[in-house]
Protein backbone atom coordinates (compact mmCIF):
# COMPACT_ATOMS: atom_id res chain seq x y z
CA UNK A 1 0.00 0.00 0.00
CA UNK A 2 3.17 2.67 0.92
CA UNK A 3 4.51 1.31 -2.68
CA UNK A 4 1.38 2.19 -4.30
CA UNK A 5 0.87 5.30 -2.67
CA UNK A 6 4.01 6.88 -3.33
CA UNK A 7 3.67 5.56 -7.32
CA UNK A 8 0.78 7.77 -7.50
CA UNK A 9 1.94 10.47 -6.07
CA UNK A 10 5.16 10.35 -8.19
CA UNK A 11 3.03 10.10 -11.49
CA UNK A 12 0.53 12.54 -10.12
CA UNK A 13 3.24 15.01 -9.15
CA UNK A 14 5.31 14.43 -12.99
CA UNK A 15 2.46 16.16 -15.09
CA UNK A 16 1.78 19.62 -12.93
CA UNK A 17 2.47 22.00 -15.74
CA UNK A 18 5.57 24.29 -14.77
CA UNK A 19 3.60 27.80 -15.01
CA UNK A 20 2.47 26.44 -11.56
CA UNK A 21 6.22 26.64 -10.14
CA UNK A 22 5.75 30.36 -8.81
CA UNK A 23 3.08 31.38 -6.51
CA UNK A 24 2.25 35.07 -5.16
CA UNK A 25 0.95 35.82 -1.93
CA UNK A 26 -2.29 36.93 -1.72
CA UNK A 27 -3.11 40.17 0.46
CA UNK A 28 -5.80 39.53 3.16
CA UNK A 29 -8.21 42.36 4.39
CA UNK A 30 -8.90 42.69 8.01
CA UNK A 31 -8.01 38.89 9.58
CA UNK A 32 -10.31 38.00 13.29
CA UNK A 33 -9.16 35.31 14.55
CA UNK A 34 -11.78 33.43 17.18
CA UNK A 35 -9.22 32.57 19.59
CA UNK A 36 -9.38 29.49 22.22
CA UNK A 37 -10.13 29.36 25.82
CA UNK A 38 -8.43 26.41 28.28
CA UNK A 39 -10.77 25.81 29.94
CA UNK A 40 -14.19 26.63 28.84
CA UNK A 41 -13.82 27.27 25.22
CA UNK A 42 -10.81 24.55 23.77
CA UNK A 43 -11.43 24.93 20.40
CA UNK A 44 -13.64 27.33 17.44
CA UNK A 45 -13.75 25.55 14.14
CA UNK A 46 -16.00 24.81 11.07
CA UNK A 47 -18.25 27.08 9.93
CA UNK A 48 -20.26 29.09 7.12
CA UNK A 49 -21.00 32.31 6.37
CA UNK A 50 -24.78 34.06 5.20
CA UNK A 51 -25.81 37.61 4.00
CA UNK A 52 -28.67 38.92 5.99
CA UNK A 53 -31.74 40.92 4.85
CA UNK A 54 -30.12 44.25 6.15
CA UNK A 55 -26.34 43.15 4.79
CA UNK A 56 -25.13 41.98 8.20
CA UNK A 57 -22.65 39.15 7.76
CA UNK A 58 -23.30 36.08 9.69
CA UNK A 59 -20.74 33.45 10.75
CA UNK A 60 -21.95 30.16 12.50
CA UNK A 61 -19.42 27.85 13.93
CA UNK A 62 -18.94 24.93 16.11
CA UNK A 63 -18.05 26.62 19.50
CA UNK A 64 -16.54 23.77 22.19
CA UNK A 65 -17.46 24.43 25.90
CA UNK A 66 -15.62 22.03 28.34
CA UNK A 67 -11.68 21.08 28.57
CA UNK A 68 -11.59 18.64 25.51
CA UNK A 69 -11.14 19.65 21.96
CA UNK A 70 -11.13 16.30 20.21
CA UNK A 71 -14.15 15.80 17.58
CA UNK A 72 -16.14 13.97 19.94
CA UNK A 73 -15.78 16.29 22.91
CA UNK A 74 -18.77 18.94 23.87
CA UNK A 75 -19.72 21.56 21.69
CA UNK A 76 -22.26 24.07 20.71
CA UNK A 77 -23.22 26.38 17.67
CA UNK A 78 -22.16 29.80 18.00
CA UNK A 79 -21.48 32.96 15.74
CA UNK A 80 -20.09 36.05 15.01
CA UNK A 81 -21.87 38.95 13.10
CA UNK A 82 -20.45 42.10 11.38
CA UNK A 83 -22.21 45.08 10.15
CA UNK A 84 -19.42 46.76 8.66
CA UNK A 85 -18.73 43.78 5.33
CA UNK A 86 -15.74 42.08 8.03
CA UNK A 87 -14.09 44.89 9.37
CA UNK A 88 -14.90 44.24 12.89
CA UNK A 89 -17.17 41.34 14.55
CA UNK A 90 -19.51 40.94 17.21
CA UNK A 91 -19.09 38.63 20.37
CA UNK A 92 -19.79 35.27 20.01
CA UNK A 93 -23.29 34.10 21.07
CA UNK A 94 -24.37 30.59 21.31
CA UNK A 95 -27.58 29.55 18.47
CA UNK A 96 -28.07 26.10 19.24
CA UNK A 97 -26.77 24.45 22.72
CA UNK A 98 -25.68 20.92 22.67
CA UNK A 99 -28.25 18.30 24.73
CA UNK A 100 -26.10 15.07 23.75
CA UNK A 101 -22.71 14.76 22.59
CA UNK A 102 -21.47 17.33 20.57
CA UNK A 103 -22.50 19.74 17.54
CA UNK A 104 -20.90 20.96 14.69
CA UNK A 105 -20.08 21.21 10.72
CA UNK A 106 -22.40 23.94 9.63
CA UNK A 107 -23.35 25.13 6.42
CA UNK A 108 -25.42 28.25 5.84
CA UNK A 109 -27.22 28.70 2.44
CA UNK A 110 -29.97 31.25 1.79
CA UNK A 111 -32.30 29.01 -0.47
CA UNK A 112 -34.26 30.01 -3.58
CA UNK A 113 -37.56 30.22 -1.70
CA UNK A 114 -35.96 33.50 0.60
CA UNK A 115 -35.72 31.08 3.74
CA UNK A 116 -32.09 30.80 5.68
CA UNK A 117 -31.22 26.89 6.00
CA UNK A 118 -28.67 25.96 8.51
CA UNK A 119 -27.29 22.34 8.05
CA UNK A 120 -25.36 20.51 11.41
CA UNK A 121 -23.91 17.08 12.38
CA UNK A 122 -25.08 15.92 15.63
CA UNK A 123 -23.33 13.31 17.59
CA UNK A 124 -24.59 10.91 20.41
CA UNK A 125 -23.85 7.94 22.23
CA UNK A 126 -25.44 4.68 20.88
CA UNK A 127 -27.01 2.77 23.73
CA UNK A 128 -25.49 -0.87 24.03
CA UNK A 129 -22.84 0.34 22.09
CA UNK A 130 -19.57 1.14 23.57
CA UNK A 131 -16.75 3.53 21.76
CA UNK A 132 -19.42 3.80 19.37
CA UNK A 133 -21.00 7.20 18.03
CA UNK A 134 -24.23 8.02 15.99
CA UNK A 135 -23.30 11.19 13.37
CA UNK A 136 -25.75 12.49 11.43
CA UNK A 137 -27.30 15.83 9.84
CA UNK A 138 -30.22 17.84 10.47
CA UNK A 139 -31.77 21.00 8.96
CA UNK A 140 -33.48 23.51 10.41
CA UNK A 141 -34.51 26.77 8.46
CA UNK A 142 -35.52 30.71 9.61
CA UNK A 143 -37.70 32.96 7.89
CA UNK A 144 -36.91 36.20 9.94
CA UNK A 145 -33.44 36.28 9.01
CA UNK A 146 -31.96 34.38 12.36
CA UNK A 147 -33.71 35.84 14.73
CA UNK A 148 -35.15 32.16 15.47
CA UNK A 149 -34.99 28.77 14.08
CA UNK A 150 -37.21 26.35 13.32
CA UNK A 151 -37.32 22.60 15.27
CA UNK A 152 -34.65 20.48 13.08
CA UNK A 153 -35.61 18.01 10.22
CA UNK A 154 -33.54 14.27 9.94
CA UNK A 155 -32.13 14.17 7.10
CA UNK A 156 -30.67 11.00 7.55
CA UNK A 157 -33.51 8.41 8.41
CA UNK A 158 -31.56 5.69 9.66
CA UNK A 159 -30.70 3.47 12.19
CA UNK A 160 -27.44 4.27 13.65
CA UNK A 161 -24.74 5.46 11.84
CA UNK A 162 -21.57 7.76 11.05
CA UNK A 163 -22.32 10.08 8.57
CA UNK A 164 -19.54 12.96 7.84
CA UNK A 165 -20.26 15.97 6.48
CA UNK A 166 -17.71 18.86 6.50
CA UNK A 167 -19.11 22.91 7.31
CA UNK A 168 -20.15 24.76 4.37
CA UNK A 169 -20.90 21.64 1.94
CA UNK A 170 -24.88 22.27 1.01
CA UNK A 171 -25.61 23.42 -2.30
CA UNK A 172 -28.81 24.49 -4.09
CA UNK A 173 -28.59 23.68 -8.44
CA UNK A 174 -30.59 25.78 -10.33
CA UNK A 175 -33.35 23.82 -10.45
CA UNK A 176 -33.94 23.88 -6.49
CA UNK A 177 -32.71 20.37 -5.58
CA UNK A 178 -30.51 20.76 -2.52
CA UNK A 179 -27.55 18.08 -2.42
CA UNK A 180 -25.93 17.37 0.90
CA UNK A 181 -22.61 15.06 0.23
CA UNK A 182 -21.60 13.10 2.95
CA UNK A 183 -18.68 10.16 3.79
CA UNK A 184 -20.63 7.04 5.04
CA UNK A 185 -18.11 4.95 7.64
CA UNK A 186 -19.51 1.74 8.40
CA UNK A 187 -19.03 0.35 11.52
CA UNK A 188 -17.25 -3.09 11.00
CA UNK A 189 -16.01 -5.55 13.82
CA UNK A 190 -16.06 -3.00 16.41
CA UNK A 191 -13.90 -0.18 14.01
CA UNK A 192 -15.17 2.63 11.86
CA UNK A 193 -14.81 1.65 8.41
CA UNK A 194 -13.60 3.18 4.89
CA UNK A 195 -15.95 5.98 3.52
CA UNK A 196 -18.44 5.75 1.30
CA UNK A 197 -19.77 8.64 -0.31
CA UNK A 198 -23.46 9.32 -0.42
CA UNK A 199 -25.38 12.07 -1.20
CA UNK A 200 -29.16 13.54 0.30
CA UNK A 201 -31.44 15.49 -1.74
CA UNK A 202 -34.15 17.38 -1.09
CA UNK A 203 -36.74 18.46 -3.86
CA UNK A 204 -39.23 20.56 -1.74
CA UNK A 205 -36.30 22.87 -0.16
CA UNK A 206 -35.08 20.41 2.73
CA UNK A 207 -38.50 19.37 4.28
CA UNK A 208 -37.94 15.62 3.06
CA UNK A 209 -34.94 13.98 1.85
CA UNK A 210 -33.91 10.87 0.43
CA UNK A 211 -30.13 9.06 -0.35
CA UNK A 212 -29.29 9.57 -4.05
CA UNK A 213 -29.62 6.24 -6.64
CA UNK A 214 -25.50 5.31 -6.54
CA UNK A 215 -23.27 6.19 -4.09
CA UNK A 216 -19.29 6.34 -4.88
CA UNK A 217 -17.15 3.66 -4.21
CA UNK A 218 -13.38 4.29 -3.57
CA UNK A 219 -10.93 2.18 -5.56
CA UNK A 220 -9.77 -1.28 -3.89
CA UNK A 221 -7.68 -0.62 -2.36
CA UNK A 222 -7.70 2.31 -0.57
CA UNK A 223 -6.17 3.02 2.86
CA UNK A 224 -9.27 5.03 4.72
CA UNK A 225 -11.66 5.71 1.42
CA UNK A 226 -13.14 8.49 0.31
CA UNK A 227 -13.54 11.13 2.86
CA UNK A 228 -15.16 15.08 3.42
CA UNK A 229 -16.53 15.34 0.10
CA UNK A 230 -18.11 18.39 -1.80
CA UNK A 231 -19.79 19.42 -4.89
CA UNK A 232 -20.50 22.05 -7.10
CA UNK A 233 -22.58 22.88 -10.11
CA UNK A 234 -20.94 22.97 -13.54
CA UNK A 235 -22.37 25.37 -16.21
CA UNK A 236 -23.85 22.75 -18.47
CA UNK A 237 -25.70 20.97 -15.35
CA UNK A 238 -23.37 18.32 -14.61
CA UNK A 239 -22.55 17.97 -11.20
CA UNK A 240 -18.21 17.69 -9.97
CA UNK A 241 -18.04 15.66 -6.54
CA UNK A 242 -14.42 16.73 -5.43
CA UNK A 243 -13.25 13.99 -2.47
CA UNK A 244 -10.57 14.08 0.44
CA UNK A 245 -8.18 10.76 0.07
CA UNK A 246 -5.11 9.68 1.82
CA UNK A 247 -2.99 8.31 -1.55
CA UNK A 248 -1.14 12.13 -2.15
CA UNK A 249 -4.64 14.09 -3.94
CA UNK A 250 -8.19 15.12 -4.47
CA UNK A 251 -10.58 12.96 -6.55
CA UNK A 252 -13.01 13.68 -8.33
CA UNK A 253 -16.48 12.42 -9.71
CA UNK A 254 -19.82 13.50 -12.02
CA UNK A 255 -22.99 13.35 -12.41
CA UNK A 256 -25.11 14.04 -15.28
CA UNK A 257 -28.75 13.93 -13.45
CA UNK A 258 -28.54 15.93 -10.90
CA UNK A 259 -26.75 13.65 -8.56
CA UNK A 260 -28.77 10.54 -8.86
CA UNK A 261 -26.06 8.91 -10.63
CA UNK A 262 -22.55 8.86 -10.85
CA UNK A 263 -18.91 8.44 -12.82
CA UNK A 264 -16.38 6.33 -10.86
CA UNK A 265 -14.00 8.95 -9.11
CA UNK A 266 -10.51 9.18 -10.73
CA UNK A 267 -7.62 11.16 -9.42
CA UNK A 268 -7.60 14.51 -10.04
CA UNK A 269 -4.03 15.46 -10.45
CA UNK A 270 -4.91 19.45 -9.94
CA UNK A 271 -4.98 19.03 -6.59
CA UNK A 272 -2.19 17.85 -4.89
CA UNK A 273 -3.10 17.64 -1.33
CA UNK A 274 -2.37 16.31 2.43
CA UNK A 275 -4.97 14.41 3.37
CA UNK A 276 -7.16 17.12 3.97
CA UNK A 277 -10.61 18.42 2.70
CA UNK A 278 -10.63 21.39 -0.20
CA UNK A 279 -13.74 23.48 -0.96
CA UNK A 280 -14.58 24.62 -4.31
CA UNK A 281 -17.85 27.52 -4.80
CA UNK A 282 -18.59 29.65 -7.80
CA UNK A 283 -18.59 33.33 -8.04
CA UNK A 284 -21.63 34.24 -8.99
CA UNK A 285 -20.80 37.47 -10.50
CA UNK A 286 -17.91 36.30 -12.83
CA UNK A 287 -19.08 32.78 -12.94
CA UNK A 288 -15.52 31.33 -12.33
CA UNK A 289 -14.96 28.74 -10.06
CA UNK A 290 -12.29 28.85 -7.34
CA UNK A 291 -11.12 26.01 -5.32
CA UNK A 292 -9.18 26.66 -1.51
CA UNK A 293 -6.89 23.51 -0.42
CA UNK A 294 -3.52 22.55 1.13
CA UNK A 295 -1.56 22.41 -2.32
CA UNK A 296 1.04 19.62 -1.84
CA UNK A 297 2.30 20.18 -5.52
CA UNK A 298 6.59 19.39 -5.24
CA UNK A 299 7.02 22.13 -7.42
CA UNK A 300 6.56 24.68 -4.58
CA UNK A 301 8.36 24.39 -1.34
CA UNK A 302 6.66 23.50 1.46
CA UNK A 303 8.07 24.28 4.52
CA UNK A 304 6.51 21.95 7.41
CA UNK A 305 8.32 21.96 10.95
CA UNK A 306 6.42 18.73 12.15
CA UNK A 307 3.87 16.69 10.73
CA UNK A 308 0.69 18.31 13.17
CA UNK A 309 1.33 21.05 10.85
CA UNK A 310 1.07 19.14 7.60
CA UNK A 311 -2.11 21.37 6.03
CA UNK A 312 0.21 23.87 4.76
CA UNK A 313 0.35 25.76 2.47
CA UNK A 314 -3.18 27.05 2.33
CA UNK A 315 -3.92 28.27 -1.87
CA UNK A 316 -6.45 29.53 -3.93
CA UNK A 317 -6.50 28.99 -7.71
CA UNK A 318 -9.58 30.16 -10.31
CA UNK A 319 -11.21 28.38 -13.44
CA UNK A 320 -12.67 29.78 -15.89
CA UNK A 321 -13.43 27.08 -18.26
CA UNK A 322 -16.00 25.11 -15.05
CA UNK A 323 -12.58 23.21 -13.91
CA UNK A 324 -11.01 22.25 -17.14
CA UNK A 325 -7.77 24.10 -16.50
CA UNK A 326 -7.06 26.16 -12.84
CA UNK A 327 -4.97 29.30 -12.80
CA UNK A 328 -4.01 32.43 -11.09
CA UNK A 329 -2.42 29.91 -8.11
CA UNK A 330 -2.38 32.16 -5.05
CA UNK A 331 -1.02 31.78 -1.14
CA UNK A 332 -3.43 32.67 1.25
CA UNK A 333 -1.20 31.28 4.59
CA UNK A 334 2.13 28.86 4.53
CA UNK A 335 3.33 29.19 8.23
CA UNK A 336 5.15 26.12 9.07
CA UNK A 337 4.02 26.03 12.45
CA UNK A 338 0.37 26.33 11.78
CA UNK A 339 -2.06 24.54 9.54
CA UNK A 340 -5.06 25.35 7.70
CA UNK A 341 -8.13 23.73 6.59
CA UNK A 342 -12.00 23.57 6.62
CA UNK A 343 -12.48 26.25 4.18
CA UNK A 344 -15.84 28.06 4.28
CA UNK A 345 -16.09 30.37 1.22
CA UNK A 346 -18.99 33.43 0.52
CA UNK A 347 -18.76 35.93 -2.12
CA UNK A 348 -19.98 39.12 -1.27
CA UNK A 349 -19.71 41.26 -4.70
CA UNK A 350 -15.82 41.64 -5.73
CA UNK A 351 -14.67 40.35 -1.81
CA UNK A 352 -14.25 36.65 -1.18
CA UNK A 353 -14.99 36.16 2.74
CA UNK A 354 -13.02 33.16 4.37
CA UNK A 355 -13.45 31.42 7.03
CA UNK A 356 -10.46 28.63 8.33
CA UNK A 357 -9.21 26.99 11.01
CA UNK A 358 -5.42 27.93 11.62
CA UNK A 359 -4.12 26.72 15.05
CA UNK A 360 -0.97 26.25 15.20
CA UNK A 361 2.50 27.39 17.36
CA UNK A 362 2.90 28.87 20.26
CA UNK A 363 -0.57 28.87 21.22
CA UNK A 364 -2.25 25.84 19.91
CA UNK A 365 -1.75 22.44 20.37
CA UNK A 366 -3.45 21.02 17.13
CA UNK A 367 -5.04 22.63 13.75
CA UNK A 368 -8.45 22.88 14.70
CA UNK A 369 -8.74 24.97 17.77
CA UNK A 370 -8.95 28.43 16.38
CA UNK A 371 -10.57 29.82 12.95
CA UNK A 372 -9.59 33.10 10.95
CA UNK A 373 -12.21 35.11 9.61
CA UNK A 374 -10.73 37.02 6.85
CA UNK A 375 -11.86 38.40 3.43
CA UNK A 376 -9.58 39.18 -0.21
CA UNK A 377 -10.24 41.06 -3.52
CA UNK A 378 -11.31 38.87 -6.57
CA UNK A 379 -11.72 39.44 -9.76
Amino acid sequence: MKFTKQIIFLLLTAIMPLCMAKVKKVEKSMEHILKHKIPGNPRNSEGSFVKLADGTLYFAYTCYNGTGSNDHASADIAAVTSKDNGKTWSKPFIVLKNTKMNLMSVSLLRLQNGRIAMVYSEKSAIPGWKNFVDCRSKIIFSDDETVSWSKPVEIANVPPAYFVVNNDRLIQLKSGRLILPTAHHQYDSGKMGDGIVKFFISDDSGITWRISKESIYPPSPMSRGFMEPGVVEMNDGRVMCFIRTAVGCQYKAFSYNRGENWTAAVPAPEFISPEAPMSIKRNPESGKLYAVWNDHNVLRSVRVDSLKWKRTPLVIAESSDDGVTWQNHRILEDSPTRGYCYIAMFFNGRQLHLGYCCGGLPDCSHTLQETKLCHINID
